[in-house]
């Protein structure tokens, strides 16, 4: 093989030849080898590595760790727990006054007896929707309901604790939300029907705290007109509300006199909740999950077990 090459000739001590314009040919040898020259030559591996799907989020665990004493703070009310609930309590008593006092017909007081009817059963309705919420999305960082939050999860393990929260200390969250609600419905609507059915509901609502808390009592402990209300079924009984807190966790949601419990399991109300939820947001409840991973398996020592006992 030949090829066509161009010399530049530099001058040296030794020797020196003027440059030239023509071309030389000269007998180049080439040879050929199937050998890398570099021994480790820069080559970039192909490496393949699975693309994993990002995983789907789950409602986050809020678990307590310390078991509360009797002195807890979290059981202790303070002035602005008082206060709030005063003013929830006073609102609520508004409420109702002004509805009796425009029920000035006959017409009009039989229909504030099915608005308090109405509200009553509605109550039920939103507690349960409120508690299945509480249970299963969120944890002690989320807007708003965080605090509250929290403190159901911590209901799971250690169910006496409800018993031993001060009053005002257990309703204070509810009557802030029922206050800043019903103040401006007071201002703004005067119907005494529709006055009739908020007072009512909200009340309800606010006292529905109070009426889990029973619902953990002793019989033994309780006033008889509230035992007699739990066993006419006007408020959530203790039997009812015991099957909440056993595994699965998934039923008896509603705490006010638990008229909607069996209507609502019956219909798998809360499972379907659970599906679209998951479906539109992929958010898992934390129902779905291991009850020990969530901190929902009760604790309960031998003092608190015979402080339970009915």
């Amino acid at each position: 093989m030949f090829s066509l090459a161009q010399h530049k000739y530099l001058p040296t001590l030794h020797h020196h030849q003027p440059c030239t314009n023509r071309p030389s040919l000269h007998a180049v040898r080439v040879s050929c080898s199937t050998r890398p020259s570099d021994p480790t030559p820069n080559v970039k591996h192909l490496i393949i590595k699975p693309r994993l799907s990002p995983p789907l989020p789950v409602a986050a665990t809020t678990t307590a760790t310390t078991r509360p004493t009797d002195n807890d703070p979290s059981l202790i009310s303070d002035w602005s727990h008082r206060a709030w609930t005063t003013a929830g309590c006073t609102i609520i008593l508004y409420t109702l006054a002004q509805s009796m006092n425009g029920a000035n017909n006959l017409q009009t007081q039989v229909a504030l007896v099915f608005a308090a009817f109405a509200g009553y059963i509605t109550a039920d309705l939103i507690t349960g929707i409120y508690h299945w919420g509480l249970d299963n999305y969120g944890d002690e960082s989320t807007p708003v309901f965080g605090p509250a939050i929290d403190n159901f999860q911590e209901h799971h393990k250690w169910p006496w604790v409800i018993t031993k929260r001060q009053f005002a200390r257990n309703l204070h969250a509810l009557a802030r939300s029922v206050t800043l609600i019903a103040l401006p419905v007071d201002l703004i609507f005067h119907d005494p029907v529709l006055l009739g059915f908020m007072g009512w509901c909200l009340g309800c609502v606010m006292m529905s705290r109070q009426f889990h808390s029973w619902a953990h009592y002793p019989k033994s402990r309780l006033p008889k007109v509230v035992v007699a209300l739990q066993d006419a079924g006007v408020l959530v009984g203790r039997s009812m509300h015991a099957e909440h807190h056993r595994p699965p966790y998934v039923t008896n949601y509603c705490i006010v006199s638990g008229v909607w419990n069996p209507v609502l399991d019956r219909f798998k109300f809360f499972e379907a909740m659970e599906k679209i939820l998951y479906r539109m947001f992929g958010v898992r409840p934390r129902c779905w999950d291991d009850p020990a991973a969530n901190g929902w398996l009760e604790e309960n020592d031998e003092q608190e077990a015979s402080h339970i006992k009915a």
